[in-house]
């Protein structure tokens, strides 16, 4: 990867405000790094340490080279003139024909504890300059830059699937990507196996405190109630399913309650639509209930936090909404919560889903 496209390509993900913010989230980011590697010296094996080591290298230089950027500098000036001797750098034949030869710096660092001290060092050195000398400010960036260098050496991890790895991460996170490119995961199946393109859904309160769901004038499911000392409304949580269902195009609880399950494909059947993914789902969904109770339900919420996407990635790995981004999973958990909303306010109502919008929208009925 040439590294003034992804110094380009992570420009429009900048939401900071302020290049002291910038500095402090790359010094945090470098003792993200320091953690993880306390944490394979502690935890040995039984730590995703390649994984871990990978995105948290990642944050550091999607920083980094935020701040080389807000400096108005560019990554021709990360490397300083003595790199580029015989001893210190190497000549790679590259697949690109129209730039056969491509130079590349050496780091002679294999222990990995003194380039992590010499990374903290130069992270700290960034973040305490006070004045910004330009030629002052360019020693330190090339500084950080090699202490980096040695760190990957030291890791074992390929500068490329560091930059890969962050940009479908960040781009995934802060970018709604173009719907035609999206997975629809059951177009290959007939229409009684598919999550409907368009459905209405209505959702009634009785007088005994249960909700109930029709579609298509047919009751579906079993009567509902919160399950809980204190009510709280998760009666009404089917509505994140149905959110599920219209905007990532998952939703193995759904197709359960509609039977539209993929029965003809037997691996679709057991291993995305069987009784483990449904329980997955419902997990995933109380678990961020429980998030949502103590954030008053994402009212006026425009962002999710990161931690919180982060660990629904976790929840679905192995199934086929792992291919979602992570700003598609926010849309449907925020616009499912708005409807919530207004149908706990209304205790009944119409619940419009739409595939091909990806979207989902409140009728009082």
């Amino acid at each position: 990867m040439i590294l003034r496209d992804y110094f380009e390509r992570i420009r429009p993900l900048d939401k900071l405000h302020e290049i002291n913010a910038v500095r402090l989230g790359l010094f945090g980011e470098v003792g993200s790094v320091l953690t993880t590697a306390k944490k394979k010296s502690r935890e040995g094996k039984l730590y995703d340490y390649e994984t871990a080591i990978t995105q948290e290298l990642g944050d550091v230089i999607w920083y980094f080279f935020r701040l080389v950027d807000r400096l108005n500098l560019t990554v021709d000036v990360l490397l300083p003139d003595q790199f580029w001797d015989d001893e210190k750098s190497l000549l790679l034949a590259t697949n690109d024909p129209f730039c056969p030869v491509a130079q590349a710096a050496v780091e002679s660092h294999s222990d990995l504890e003194p380039v992590l001290e010499r990374l903290g060092s130069s992270a700290a050195t960034l973040l305490n300059r006070s004045r910004l000398d330009l030629e002052v400010i360019k020693a330190d960036i090339q500084e950080f830059f090699a202490s980096y260098l040695g760190t990957l050496q030291a890791t074992g991890i390929s500068f490329a699937s560091v930059l890969e790895n962050n940009l479908q991460k960040t781009e995934g996170r802060f970018l709604l990507p173009d719907f035609s490119t999206l997975p629809t995961f059951d177009e290959d199946f007939d229409d009684d196996e598919r999550l409907p393109a368009h459905f209405e859904i209505s959702i009634i309160e009785r007088p005994n405190g249960k909700s109930y769901l029709k579609w298509n004038d047919v009751f579906i499911g079993d009567p509902l109630t919160d399950n809980i000392e204190t009510e709280d409304g998760y009666k009404f949580h089917d509505v994140f399913h149905m959110a599920h269902a219209a905007i990532l195009h998952w939703s193995p609880t759904f197709r359960a309650l509609i039977r539209h399950k993929r029965k003809s494909n037997p691996k679709y059947d057991e291993q995305q639509d069987g009784g483990r993914a449904i329980v997955i789902e419902e997990g995933l969904t109380a678990w961020i209930f429980s998030n949502a109770k103590n954030a008053d339900l994402f009212r006026e919420k425009e962002k999710l936090s990161f931690d919180l996407l982060k660990g629904i990635k976790q929840f679905v790995n192995g199934y086929e909404v792992q291919k979602c981004p992570l700003s598609l999973w926010e849309k449907a958990i925020l616009d499912g919560y708005r409807v919530f909303r207004e149908l706990s306010q209304n205790r009944s109502g119409v619940i419009i889903g739409d595939r091909a919008t990806r979207s989902i929208s409140y009728r009082r009925g």
